[in-house]
């Protein structure tokens, strides 16, 4: 019993946070595709029309790189610790339902799973 109780809970856990495959969700840098270097980082989506990237950023903790999305597509030049991206609406769209969004400005934290493939490995948290 108890070991079935442990796969359970187990597979509840995986697949309670998502995945992102940096390979299928092309995100841009100023110029160039955005591939990951780091093993962690804490990932903001906001929108440049509702929130002040200033103070969003002042509540990420500074413990991970932040990969910070604009889902407006305002361009904003990398900052210490942060870089931001941009993509396409279909990528964008991708992102919200496969991380389950209803509201923004939010951030999580992304572990590496692979080379290209990340997993949530935080609760979403709305500043």
């Amino acid at each position: 019993m108890l070991v079935a109780t442990t796969f359970f809970y187990y597979n509840y856990k995986f697949s309670q946070f998502k995945f992102i495959d940096f390979k299928q969700i092309i995100l841009y840098t100023k110029n160039d595709i955005f591939i990951p270097s780091k093993d962690s980082y804490y990932m903001l989506i906001f929108s440049s029309k509702m929130s002040n990237i200033d103070k969003l950023l002042l509540k990420i903790p500074k413990n991970y790189p932040i990969i910070a999305i604009d889902i407006y597509g305002k361009e904003y030049k990398n900052r210490e610790g942060v870089i931001f991206l941009r993509s396409g609406t279909n990528s964008i769209l991708k992102i919200i339902q496969k991380f389950n969004i209803y509201e923004v400005p939010l951030y999580l934290k992304i572990k590496r799973y692979n080379k290209t493939l990340f997993k949530q490995d935080s609760e979403k948290k709305y500043l």
